[in-house]
């Protein structure tokens, strides 16, 4: 039987991890010439390069890649056990439940739809990590996510096999600071006209809807800022960057967190959120819990 030396791959993976075989020298307190040598060893076992260099700088190849994944959740089980061990034999071992978001999906609804994955009496570890849709389907597929939620269901002839459970949607409306509202003049829809916007991405589905609202009500308000991230465009309208568009079913989170209040709603202009699986029929407790809790309570 073949045998994976785990201390070459301890090394490699915070090489991967640090960016530079000078950044890991210094975390693990060994020489670069060490470093070199442990991952030239590593890649001799596995019989792939792990690594190019392009412009001077190490770069995972896609061999490369998978093996710092696998690496990752291999010494993040080890953490787990470690801290499992040292809270005693009483404690309740905490299992990861391993949840991919899109980074469109608003965080305060994401925040609340989790909520019932906390409460189970089998109680579990919660890790969330944010990346483009693609991505976290390929971590689904290879087991390393239970769970993504997005705001988009699997694409028609999607390579991974995935399985769309639809948990729900929110009417969008626009929130704004109160110095910014006080700036605003006329009522509601006519009051966005010529001011100051934030707004998702170009080109995704929520930001096609804002538009065609907007072109509906003859609106040509003043873009000043386009976000990925949905806590970001928040963040900004906090301190009075602009109006944006935020889910009306987390009406109050979004005004206690942000300072702000709600202007008006946008009639057909709504956040949908879906749940994707690995699994047809959803088994995993954390993700059943989820998929009923919002059927229940959330966006109802």
């Amino acid at each position: 039987m073949e045998w994976l030396n785990y201390h070459h791959l301890f090394y490699f993976w915070v090489i991967s991890r640090e960016g530079s075989l000078t950044a890991a020298g210094r975390v693990l307190r060994v020489s670069h010439a060490t470093l070199s040598t442990q991952v030239k060893a590593l890649e001799a076992s596995l019989g792939h390069e792990l690594f190019s260099r392009t412009k001077g700088r190490l770069v995972l190849t896609v061999v490369g890649r998978r093996v710092a994944e696998y690496a990752a959740e291999i010494f993040g089980l080890g953490r787990e056990l470690l801290d499992d061990v040292r809270r005693g034999a009483e404690a309740p071992r905490l299992r990861a439940f391993q949840v991919g978001l899109t980074e469109s999906v608003p965080k305060l609804v994401v925040r609340r739809l989790l909520d019932p994955a906390l409460r189970l009496a089998d109680p579990v570890r919660l890790v969330c990590k944010e990346a483009e849709q693609g991505a976290l389907l390929a971590e689904l597929a290879r087991g390393t996510l239970d769970l993504v939620i997005a705001d988009a269901p699997v694409p028609p002839g999607s390579a991974v096999k995935a399985f769309t459970h639809v948990l729900g949607e929110s009417a969008m409306g626009w929130f704004a600071s109160p110095a910014l509202a006080d700036r605003m003049s006329g009522k509601f829809p006519r009051a966005l006209q010529g001011m100051p916007v934030l707004l998702p991405l170009d080109g995704t589905p929520l930001r096609r809807a804002i538009d065609q609202w907007l072109s509906e009500h003859d609106l040509q308000p003043r873009i000043v800022g386009e976000f990925q991230d949905s806590a970001l465009i928040k963040a900004f309208g906090h301190d009075a960057i602009g109006a944006f568009p935020g889910p009306v079913a987390v009406e109050a989170e979004v005004a206690n967190l942000y300072g702000v209040s709600l202007l008006g709603t946008m009639r057909g202009v709504s956040a949908r959120v879906f749940a994707i699986s690995a699994e047809r029929r959803v088994r995993h407790p954390a993700v059943a819990a989820i998929v009923a809790g919002a059927r229940d309570e959330l966006l109802a």
